[in-house]
């Protein structure tokens, strides 16, 4: 668990983003209604909008506000060239997919999105599809994680003090499997029950680091197991939350008799809070907090906590993925989001983060790397509020470029 010297330095920050900050919100949060409609303007274009304007000269007639109804779904399509610090230059089809199940009046807005990326440098393979459904007032909650991919890549040892000079190259398939399904407890508070499997398979490695160490130079792993879940989530929109708070807690158990190659176990703790600083603009401030843990047993080094191996793969954008890597990770992230165009095709974020692992084997946290920059959003779909992001992070020992994704980092 962490020491004395990393709590003292991220324990006020935590303290301040949850406690705190709420009270500057108390205004704005305490005249929206329960489970609020979100609001949208004939005036607000995204990038469809914008084309149907250059070759008919006019924005379609039905407002958006008639549009939106129970089963209608709204897409967000972006073909076309992507770039991540893990991946370089890829080609790319990204594809949201949002939908209502019920009133939106008092049901959370549903989103499914994937994409299949091809590293064309690395000749990686990425095909994700994660989903998060909300059923007729929010009643029900499923989420979803199915993903492949063939990955050649660097990873770069274990604990805070690993460097960029120095890493191993190794090559595998990954298959991963994430199911649960939540029920609603009381208001927006749900617990529910999973099933959780990463398999990774043909790992070979060209390397003597700590990975070949800690590995035993095993071809094969898998770690499989169930969860328990405890989840409050009143933010609205998962594509791009204008107000509210989020908190997760997941126990996962992974088990031999599962299918499992050791037994462990893994707590991870996501808190986030919006701020909306005026009812009618885009102006908002967004604070994340993630910490992930494990225990009990020896994970398998591809499953212990690291840098951008989070759900989206958003943690630590400044970093390549795999960075860090240890046995626990706290992180803490800070955003503000704003409007550039008052139609709301145009916007920008600012951000700053810093993130610690534990070293190995003394589950010591010694050392905090920041990261920090800039953002450009482009409205895909106003309906969803679906954007598609570019970023530009610099962080610690040299690592910085850009990282594009569609919706919001968190």
């Amino acid at each position: 668990m962490p020491n004395l010297h990393i709590l003292r330095v991220f324990t006020p920050i935590f303290i301040t983003v949850f406690l705190a900050l709420p009270a500057l919100a108390q205004n704005q949060d305490s005249i929206k209604p329960k489970h609020p409609r979100l609001t949208y303007h004939t005036q607000q274009e995204d990038i469809v909008d914008v084309v149907k304007k250059m070759f008919k000269g006019k924005m379609p007639l039905i407002p958006d506000s008639i549009k939106i109804r129970p089963g209608k779904i709204f897409y967000a399509f972006l073909p076309g060239v992507g770039y991540k610090l893990v991946t370089k230059v890829t080609a790319v089809a990204s594809v949201n997919a949002s939908f209502y199940l019920g009133k939106t009046s008092d049901t959370y807005i549903s989103s499914i999105t994937t994409y299949s990326e091809y590293s064309i440098l690395n000749h990686q393979i990425i095909i994700p599809v994660v989903s998060n459904i909300w059923s007729d007032e929010n009643k029900f909650n499923w989420l979803g994680d199915l993903r492949y991919y063939k990955y050649p890549s660097f990873t770069y040892g274990l604990g805070g003090r690993s460097s960029l000079a120095n890493p191993d190259k190794v090559d595998y398939s990954y298959f991963r499997v994430y199911q649960e399904a939540l029920k609603r407890i009381q208001s927006d508070f749900y617990a529910g029950l999973g099933y959780n499997l990463d398999y990774h398979t043909n790992i070979s490695d060209q390397g003597t680091g700590d990975f070949q160490q800690y590995n035993n130079h095993a071809t094969t792993t898998a770690s499989s197991g169930l969860l328990v879940h405890l989840l409050f989530d009143a933010r609205q929109n998962v594509n791009n939350p204008p107000r509210g708070y989020y908190a997760s807690i997941i126990y996962r158990s992974n088990m031999k008799f599962l299918g499992s190659d050791q037994n462990w176990q893994s707590v991870i703790l996501d808190f986030r809070k919006y701020i909306k600083l005026q009812p009618y603009s885009d102006n908002i401030l967004a604070f994340w907090s993630y910490n992930w843990f494990t225990f009990g047993g020896k994970a398998p080094y591809f499953d212990l906590p690291s840098t951008g191996w989070d759900t989206y793969s958003d943690l630590g954008r400044e970093y390549i993925q795999g960075r860090l890597r240890g046995t626990g990770l706290i992180y803490l992230e800070a955003e503000y989001r704003f409007g550039i165009t008052k139609n709301g095709l145009l916007g920008g974020v600012v951000f700053t983060n810093a993130q610690s692992v534990a070293d190995y084997p003394s589950n010591k946290y010694d050392l905090i790397l920041p990261g920090a920059g800039v953002g450009l959003r482009i409205k895909i779909n106003t309906l969803s509020r679906a954007n598609f992001g570019i970023d530009y992070g610099i962080g610690n020992d040299g690592s910085q470029g850009f990282f594009f994704h569609l919706c919001e980092v968190f």
